[in-house]
């Protein structure tokens, strides 16, 4: 008894060394480019390279304000990401009751092809979807990331998962009994017990939104109009390249999404935990 008591102590310990092993590493990347933003060009390139903090962090920063509008573009991204968040959840989440929990003629083809369209590289529709936003009059407006973003195949599967699974048919059946309608269905049944899956669907789009680059830097021609991401690569100079300056803009840029992870961070291990029970 006291030998299987042992062997649990040393695993445990192997387990938490290796988890921080893995926490380390993983934190490794932002610690260094916080380095990288707080000192100069000429101590990033030295041999061998600096490891610890500098005192260069404001005037790398200062560079980036005169280089680009930063606050405006950040903005920009602020405004097309939550946007884009907050439409895709109540979409998806919507699509994702009905698919799980209503019935109706061509359900079933109707979600298959949507999942079939998961499939098809999202670049194949660049041209088709830029001559629409052209017609519309939408270049160098938000819109035109907005709206195309709100489209998300990968959201409408997750959410009818989380419903499915997690929403009993039997309190479905009593709320109709008491006479609901299937919108408060939705509304008070159904979106307090998916707030996990609203968490971690939330987390991923806006991560992806906030990091997109290649359609606003396709429809979003005006700086004024251009969020972050298209932003920093403007700091990029063919002749000569300031890394303190690039990774002290792209640092500011990281922190609001580490301040969505830690805000939603309890709700993302619910759902995954949520996800393990049920497995």
């Amino acid at each position: 008894m006291k030998s299987e008591t042992q062997k649990t102590v040393i695993a445990k310990i192997l387990l938490y060394i290796g988890l921080t092993i893995v926490s380390l590493a993983s934190l490794f990347p932002f610690y260094w480019m916080f380095v990288m933003a707080t000192n100069s060009n000429e101590m990033i390139n030295r041999t061998p390279p600096v490891m610890f903090p500098g005192d260069q962090l404001v005037i790398n920063f200062q560079n980036v304000l005169n280089s680009i509008p930063f606050f405006q573009t950040m903005l920009n991204s602020l405004i097309v990401a939550t946007s884009i968040t907050v439409g895709v959840l109540l979409l998806t989440s919507i699509a994702g009751f009905a698919f799980a929990k209503l019935q109706f003629p061509g359900r079933t083809v109707l979600f298959i092809f949507i999942l079939g369209t998961m499939m098809i590289p999202p670049q194949l529709g660049l041209i088709p979807t830029y001559f629409i936003i052209t017609e519309l009059g939408w270049l160098s407006d938000l819109r035109a990331i907005i709206v195309p973003g709100l489209m998300n195949a990968f959201g409408i599967f997750w959410m009818r998962q989380y419903v499915a699974s997690a929403v009993p048919d039997e309190i479905i059946e009593a709320a109709r009994i008491d006479g609901c309608s299937n919108f408060r269905i939705y509304w008070n049944i159904v979106v307090p017990v998916i707030l996990p899956a609203f968490a971690t669907l939330g987390i991923i789009v806006f991560m992806f939104v906030w990091g997109d680059y290649l359609w606003p830097l396709v429809v979003l021609q005006d700086q004024s109009s251009q969020t972050i991401q298209v932003a920093l690569r403007s700091l990029m100079d063919d002749r000569s390249r300031d890394f303190g300056m690039i990774l002290s803009g792209t640092f500011w840029a990281t922190v609001p999404l580490v301040v969505v992870f830690l805000m939603f961070n309890k709700l993302f291990i619910r759902s995954i935990a949520d996800g393990a029970v049920k497995s």
